[in-house]
Protein backbone atom coordinates (compact mmCIF):
# COMPACT_ATOMS: atom_id res chain seq x y z
CA UNK A 1 0.00 0.00 0.00
CA UNK A 2 1.42 3.48 -1.27
CA UNK A 3 0.43 6.78 0.48
CA UNK A 4 1.30 10.23 0.28
CA UNK A 5 4.17 11.71 1.64
CA UNK A 6 4.26 14.87 3.27
CA UNK A 7 7.88 13.93 4.39
CA UNK A 8 9.19 13.32 1.00
CA UNK A 9 7.62 16.46 -0.42
CA UNK A 10 9.42 18.83 2.07
CA UNK A 11 12.40 17.16 1.18
CA UNK A 12 12.25 18.16 -2.35
CA UNK A 13 11.85 21.18 -1.42
CA UNK A 14 14.85 21.31 0.93
CA UNK A 15 17.03 20.03 -2.28
CA UNK A 16 15.61 23.08 -4.10
CA UNK A 17 16.88 25.25 -1.36
CA UNK A 18 20.40 23.87 -1.51
CA UNK A 19 20.09 23.90 -5.66
CA UNK A 20 19.19 27.77 -5.12
CA UNK A 21 21.63 28.21 -2.90
CA UNK A 22 24.26 27.54 -5.86
CA UNK A 23 25.23 24.01 -4.50
CA UNK A 24 24.90 20.49 -6.31
CA UNK A 25 24.83 16.66 -5.46
CA UNK A 26 27.83 15.17 -6.04
CA UNK A 27 29.05 11.86 -5.21
CA UNK A 28 33.25 10.97 -5.27
CA UNK A 29 34.81 7.36 -4.72
CA UNK A 30 37.64 8.41 -2.04
CA UNK A 31 39.40 4.47 -1.85
CA UNK A 32 38.47 1.40 -3.09
CA UNK A 33 35.82 0.88 -0.21
CA UNK A 34 34.33 3.76 0.67
CA UNK A 35 32.07 6.82 -1.69
CA UNK A 36 31.01 10.27 0.01
CA UNK A 37 27.96 11.80 -1.10
CA UNK A 38 27.92 15.70 -0.76
CA UNK A 39 26.69 18.74 -1.65
CA UNK A 40 28.93 21.38 -2.78
CA UNK A 41 29.91 24.20 -5.23
CA UNK A 42 30.27 23.30 -9.07
CA UNK A 43 33.47 24.93 -9.40
CA UNK A 44 35.08 26.05 -5.93
CA UNK A 45 38.10 27.41 -8.12
CA UNK A 46 35.48 30.26 -9.92
CA UNK A 47 36.08 32.89 -6.82
CA UNK A 48 38.03 33.27 -3.68
CA UNK A 49 35.88 32.28 -1.00
CA UNK A 50 36.85 30.75 1.95
CA UNK A 51 35.89 26.73 2.29
CA UNK A 52 33.47 25.74 5.12
CA UNK A 53 32.21 22.22 5.95
CA UNK A 54 28.77 21.22 7.57
CA UNK A 55 29.22 18.25 9.26
CA UNK A 56 25.54 16.55 10.44
CA UNK A 57 23.96 14.88 13.41
CA UNK A 58 22.88 11.62 13.79
CA UNK A 59 19.44 11.25 12.43
CA UNK A 60 18.26 12.47 9.39
CA UNK A 61 20.41 13.05 6.11
CA UNK A 62 22.10 16.55 5.94
CA UNK A 63 19.77 18.46 4.02
CA UNK A 64 17.55 18.34 6.60
CA UNK A 65 19.99 19.74 9.58
CA UNK A 66 21.65 22.46 7.71
CA UNK A 67 19.02 24.21 5.27
CA UNK A 68 18.86 27.57 6.99
CA UNK A 69 22.74 27.37 7.40
CA UNK A 70 23.60 26.57 3.51
CA UNK A 71 21.40 29.74 2.77
CA UNK A 72 22.68 32.08 4.59
CA UNK A 73 26.71 31.22 4.65
CA UNK A 74 26.76 29.76 0.46
CA UNK A 75 27.19 33.81 -0.24
CA UNK A 76 30.48 34.07 1.68
CA UNK A 77 31.84 30.92 1.89
CA UNK A 78 32.35 27.96 -0.47
CA UNK A 79 29.80 25.51 1.34
CA UNK A 80 30.20 21.26 1.17
CA UNK A 81 27.59 19.62 3.11
CA UNK A 82 28.23 15.91 3.17
CA UNK A 83 26.30 13.07 3.87
CA UNK A 84 28.84 10.68 6.72
CA UNK A 85 29.10 7.47 6.24
CA UNK A 86 25.80 5.15 6.10
CA UNK A 87 23.51 8.55 6.05
CA UNK A 88 22.21 8.94 2.13
CA UNK A 89 24.37 8.13 -0.35
CA UNK A 90 27.49 7.93 1.39
CA UNK A 91 28.60 3.96 2.08
CA UNK A 92 31.86 1.68 2.58
CA UNK A 93 32.53 -1.77 2.51
CA UNK A 94 35.10 -0.95 5.35
CA UNK A 95 34.11 -2.35 8.81
CA UNK A 96 35.64 0.71 10.25
CA UNK A 97 32.51 2.76 12.57
CA UNK A 98 34.03 4.57 14.82
CA UNK A 99 33.61 8.69 14.84
CA UNK A 100 37.36 8.82 13.99
CA UNK A 101 36.99 6.58 10.94
CA UNK A 102 34.44 9.44 9.66
CA UNK A 103 36.31 12.35 10.26
CA UNK A 104 39.42 10.51 8.00
CA UNK A 105 37.03 9.96 5.51
CA UNK A 106 35.96 13.85 4.84
CA UNK A 107 39.41 14.46 5.48
CA UNK A 108 40.29 12.69 2.39
CA UNK A 109 36.87 13.80 0.54
CA UNK A 110 38.70 17.76 0.85
CA UNK A 111 42.11 16.55 -0.20
CA UNK A 112 40.68 14.69 -3.76
CA UNK A 113 38.55 18.05 -4.13
CA UNK A 114 41.74 20.22 -3.77
CA UNK A 115 40.55 21.97 -1.02
CA UNK A 116 43.18 23.04 1.34
CA UNK A 117 41.93 24.95 3.75
CA UNK A 118 38.63 24.65 5.43
CA UNK A 119 36.46 25.44 8.48
CA UNK A 120 34.45 22.67 10.05
CA UNK A 121 31.07 23.22 11.72
CA UNK A 122 29.26 19.74 13.30
CA UNK A 123 26.27 19.51 15.33
CA UNK A 124 25.62 16.38 17.85
CA UNK A 125 27.25 13.05 16.28
CA UNK A 126 28.77 15.76 13.27
CA UNK A 127 30.33 17.71 16.06
CA UNK A 128 32.27 14.77 17.22
CA UNK A 129 33.71 14.18 13.54
CA UNK A 130 34.63 17.80 13.45
CA UNK A 131 36.80 17.83 17.09
CA UNK A 132 38.63 14.64 15.02
CA UNK A 133 38.99 16.40 11.80
CA UNK A 134 40.70 19.50 13.57
CA UNK A 135 42.75 17.26 15.70
CA UNK A 136 44.17 15.31 12.80
CA UNK A 137 44.47 17.89 9.90
CA UNK A 138 46.14 21.22 11.97
CA UNK A 139 47.54 22.30 8.77
CA UNK A 140 44.11 21.87 7.37
CA UNK A 141 41.42 23.09 9.61
CA UNK A 142 41.37 26.45 10.02
CA UNK A 143 38.66 27.25 12.74
CA UNK A 144 36.23 24.65 14.18
CA UNK A 145 32.43 25.28 15.34
CA UNK A 146 30.89 22.92 17.96
CA UNK A 147 26.72 23.08 18.26
CA UNK A 148 25.18 21.31 20.79
CA UNK A 149 27.76 18.48 20.65
CA UNK A 150 29.28 16.49 23.94
CA UNK A 151 32.28 15.72 22.70
CA UNK A 152 33.57 15.82 26.46
CA UNK A 153 30.91 13.61 27.33
CA UNK A 154 31.64 10.33 29.85
CA UNK A 155 30.12 7.07 30.69
CA UNK A 156 28.15 8.32 32.89
CA UNK A 157 26.68 11.24 30.71
CA UNK A 158 25.42 8.46 29.00
CA UNK A 159 23.47 7.09 31.50
CA UNK A 160 21.91 9.94 33.20
CA UNK A 161 20.65 10.46 29.27
CA UNK A 162 18.88 7.03 29.18
CA UNK A 163 17.00 8.09 32.30
CA UNK A 164 16.27 11.37 31.29
CA UNK A 165 14.58 9.30 27.99
CA UNK A 166 12.99 6.59 30.08
CA UNK A 167 14.82 4.02 28.09
CA UNK A 168 17.18 0.88 27.95
CA UNK A 169 19.19 1.96 25.20
CA UNK A 170 20.34 4.78 23.29
CA UNK A 171 19.20 3.27 20.15
CA UNK A 172 15.39 3.15 21.37
CA UNK A 173 15.25 6.90 20.78
CA UNK A 174 17.99 7.89 18.18
CA UNK A 175 16.89 5.42 15.62
CA UNK A 176 13.22 5.60 16.33
CA UNK A 177 10.95 2.68 15.04
CA UNK A 178 7.68 4.02 16.31
CA UNK A 179 6.16 7.56 15.98
CA UNK A 180 6.17 7.39 20.63
CA UNK A 181 10.01 6.49 19.78
CA UNK A 182 10.48 9.88 18.02
CA UNK A 183 7.90 11.94 20.27
CA UNK A 184 10.92 11.10 23.04
CA UNK A 185 13.43 12.14 20.91
CA UNK A 186 11.82 15.60 20.20
CA UNK A 187 11.17 15.91 23.41
CA UNK A 188 14.62 15.72 24.31
CA UNK A 189 15.89 17.81 21.48
CA UNK A 190 13.55 20.37 20.56
CA UNK A 191 12.58 23.57 22.99
CA UNK A 192 8.73 23.24 21.94
CA UNK A 193 6.35 20.40 22.32
CA UNK A 194 5.31 17.78 19.93
CA UNK A 195 3.08 16.42 21.58
CA UNK A 196 -0.55 17.29 19.13
CA UNK A 197 1.60 15.83 15.98
CA UNK A 198 -0.58 13.48 15.04
CA UNK A 199 1.18 9.74 14.72
CA UNK A 200 0.58 9.34 10.67
CA UNK A 201 3.22 12.29 10.36
CA UNK A 202 5.48 10.94 12.56
CA UNK A 203 5.60 7.52 11.44
CA UNK A 204 5.84 9.02 7.83
CA UNK A 205 8.62 10.47 8.91
CA UNK A 206 10.45 7.30 10.33
CA UNK A 207 9.38 5.73 7.15
CA UNK A 208 11.48 7.50 5.27
CA UNK A 209 14.30 9.11 7.31
CA UNK A 210 15.20 6.56 10.04
CA UNK A 211 14.75 2.84 8.31
CA UNK A 212 17.74 3.42 5.60
CA UNK A 213 20.94 1.50 6.88
CA UNK A 214 19.33 1.02 10.32
CA UNK A 215 22.07 -1.95 11.07
CA UNK A 216 25.20 0.06 9.96
CA UNK A 217 23.61 3.07 11.81
CA UNK A 218 23.60 0.65 15.39
CA UNK A 219 26.82 -0.20 14.55
CA UNK A 220 28.15 3.43 14.24
CA UNK A 221 26.54 3.91 17.54
CA UNK A 222 28.04 1.10 18.81
CA UNK A 223 31.01 2.39 17.37
CA UNK A 224 31.76 5.70 18.83
CA UNK A 225 35.01 5.99 20.88
CA UNK A 226 33.89 8.74 22.82
CA UNK A 227 31.55 8.19 26.12
CA UNK A 228 33.10 5.26 26.93
CA UNK A 229 35.14 5.83 29.90
CA UNK A 230 34.48 8.13 33.12
CA UNK A 231 37.11 10.06 31.69
CA UNK A 232 37.29 12.78 29.11
CA UNK A 233 40.25 11.87 26.88
CA UNK A 234 40.70 15.10 24.78
CA UNK A 235 43.51 17.16 24.07
CA UNK A 236 43.19 20.83 23.18
CA UNK A 237 42.76 21.91 20.06
CA UNK A 238 45.16 24.20 18.29
CA UNK A 239 42.31 26.33 16.24
CA UNK A 240 40.09 29.06 17.36
CA UNK A 241 37.12 26.72 18.35
CA UNK A 242 33.33 28.19 18.84
CA UNK A 243 30.96 26.33 21.32
CA UNK A 244 27.24 27.07 20.10
CA UNK A 245 24.61 25.43 22.51
CA UNK A 246 20.48 25.39 22.87
CA UNK A 247 20.18 26.28 27.13
CA UNK A 248 17.32 23.92 27.30
CA UNK A 249 19.21 20.71 25.49
CA UNK A 250 18.15 17.41 27.30
CA UNK A 251 20.35 15.23 24.62
CA UNK A 252 23.90 16.61 25.62
CA UNK A 253 22.79 19.24 29.17
CA UNK A 254 24.34 22.64 28.83
CA UNK A 255 27.35 21.67 31.35
CA UNK A 256 29.01 19.75 28.91
CA UNK A 257 29.43 22.98 26.67
CA UNK A 258 31.50 24.22 29.82
CA UNK A 259 33.16 21.18 30.07
CA UNK A 260 34.05 21.30 26.56
CA UNK A 261 35.47 24.81 27.24
CA UNK A 262 37.71 24.04 30.28
CA UNK A 263 39.38 20.95 27.63
CA UNK A 264 40.05 22.77 25.07
CA UNK A 265 41.90 25.09 26.15
CA UNK A 266 41.94 28.97 25.94
CA UNK A 267 40.94 29.39 22.20
CA UNK A 268 37.48 27.97 22.77
CA UNK A 269 34.72 30.51 23.66
CA UNK A 270 30.84 29.49 24.54
CA UNK A 271 28.00 30.81 23.37
CA UNK A 272 24.17 29.87 24.29
CA UNK A 273 21.45 30.35 22.80
CA UNK A 274 17.75 30.84 24.87
CA UNK A 275 14.76 29.01 24.27
CA UNK A 276 16.78 26.45 22.26
CA UNK A 277 17.79 22.85 22.92
CA UNK A 278 19.74 20.57 20.58
CA UNK A 279 18.84 21.68 17.58
CA UNK A 280 20.13 25.84 17.66
CA UNK A 281 21.01 26.12 13.66
CA UNK A 282 17.05 25.16 13.22
CA UNK A 283 15.41 26.49 16.29
CA UNK A 284 16.99 30.03 16.32
CA UNK A 285 18.77 29.82 13.08
CA UNK A 286 18.98 33.90 12.60
CA UNK A 287 21.19 34.10 16.11
CA UNK A 288 22.61 31.21 15.48
CA UNK A 289 23.86 32.10 11.96
CA UNK A 290 24.96 35.85 13.00
CA UNK A 291 26.89 34.09 16.17
CA UNK A 292 29.18 32.11 13.64
CA UNK A 293 29.81 34.24 10.85
CA UNK A 294 31.14 36.91 12.95
CA UNK A 295 33.30 34.10 14.18
CA UNK A 296 34.25 32.97 11.13
CA UNK A 297 35.10 35.92 9.46
CA UNK A 298 36.41 38.00 12.18
CA UNK A 299 40.10 37.82 12.99
CA UNK A 300 41.65 35.46 15.40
Amino acid sequence: MTFFSLVSLYATYLRRCFSSSGLTPQSVAIDNNTTIHFWGPKTATATKKPALIMIHGFGPTAIWQWRRQVQFFSMNFHVYVPDLVFFGDSTTKSEERSEIFQAACLGKLMEILGVKKFHVMGTSYGGFVAYHMARMLPDNVEKVVIASSGVSIKKGDNETLLKRAESEKVEDFMLPETADQLRTLARLAVFRSFSMIPDFFLNDFVQTLYTQNRKEKLELLKGLTLGRTENANLVPLEQDVLIVWGEQDQIFPLKLAFELKELLGEKARVEVLKKTSHVPQVEDSGRFNEIVNEFLRGSS
